[in-house]
């Protein structure tokens, strides 16, 4: 596959990655809903380039265990500290704003929770109950830290039967002690991994961002990875630097080229992926899933 050349970053976005805010009383609905019911978004805290639409769609991904992150990503506008303790009554409020949404498919991620002894783990299947309690017939998507590698709390969470788990690499090997100095490629791919093993048939998902410097073969690699750990739903998007505190962008990686990764991914054999600039994890979540295969859950 042909490289692209650098766009210089010190100009405007391209194209491509402008577009209108929509707005209107869905949106306004939704924010108000979720602050007053003390949540919190991920669209919100990593500042989602996509809020304005999904909230305008009645949809969110709900941010468990508070705003604050035990680890320092260099790409995450999420901020980095000591979280508070956990609140119990939090996945009860989760389940109730999604109801209150009508939303039939629910994605819950969490900052990450090195402090607690199993990393949020229970934290995450209560909330998964709760909105089962409370919706009929919903589905499910989790997006998980990597737990130390923890494999007692990754069953915690799968064994309460969400319908996805996500696990994001976010980038290459060769980037992690850049972009995300407290993680490890490998730990996440084992992760990932364990996903298929367990014996409840949930698929695996997993990310990346495109823009921080990866090279052709890189991503080559990365997708081969992924695909050989049991992934088989797939996320492509392009880095969008939070803040100057941030890491640069190195280069917009244009449509025509997330059009091309899509469909190295889909030779590959994954059952369908999502790429684009403004693709995120949870983007489009639901459609994601029901373009699973069946027979490929794992």
């Amino acid at each position: 596959m042909k490289i692209t050349p650098k766009t210089d970053i010190r100009i405007r976005k391209p194209a491509w990655l402008r577009r209108p805010l929509p707005k209107g009383p869905a949106y306004e609905e939704v924010r108000k809903l979720i602050r007053g019911g003390q949540l919190h978004t991920v669209c919100q805290e990593a500042k989602c380039p996509n809020q304005f639409e999904c909230f305008s769609h009645h949809t969110a991904t709900f941010l468990i265990m508070g705003g604050t992150c035990t680890r320092n990503c260099r790409f995450c506008n999420i901020k980095g500290g000591s979280p508070p303790a956990l609140d119990p009554g939090e996945p009860l409020r989760v389940a109730r704003a999604a109801e209150a949404l009508k939303l039939r498919f629910v994605v819950v991620t969490s900052v990450t929770r090195d402090d607690l002894k199993d990393g949020g783990a229970g934290h995450f299947a209560r909330t998964i109950h709760a909105i089962h309690d409370r919706i009929a017939e919903v589905k499910v998507e989790v997006l998980v830290p990597d737990f130390l590698g923890d494999r007692a709390a990754l069953n915690t969470v799968l064994d309460a039967g969400p319908d996805v788990l996500n696990h994001n690499v976010e980038t290459v090997a060769r980037l992690y002690p850049r972009v995300r100095p407290e993680a490890d490629y490998q730990r996440s791919l084992d992760l990932l991994a364990k996903v298929g093993a367990h014996d409840g048939g949930i698929p695996a998902k997993s990310g990346l961002m495109l823009g921080l410097g990866e090279k052709d073969d890189e991503i080559q690699r990365t997708l081969e990875d992924l695909f050989s750990h049991g992934v088989r739903l797939l996320t492509l998007g392009q880095y969008l630097q939070p803040s100057a505190g941030h890491l640069p962008v190195e280069r917009f990686v244009p449509p025509e080229e997330f059009a091309a990764w899509r469909e190295t991914a889909l030779d590959l054999g994954f059952s369908e992926v999502a790429a684009g600039p403004f693709v995120r994890s949870s983007y489009h979540a639901k459609e994601l899933y029901s373009q699973l295969k069946p027979g490929q859950s794992n």
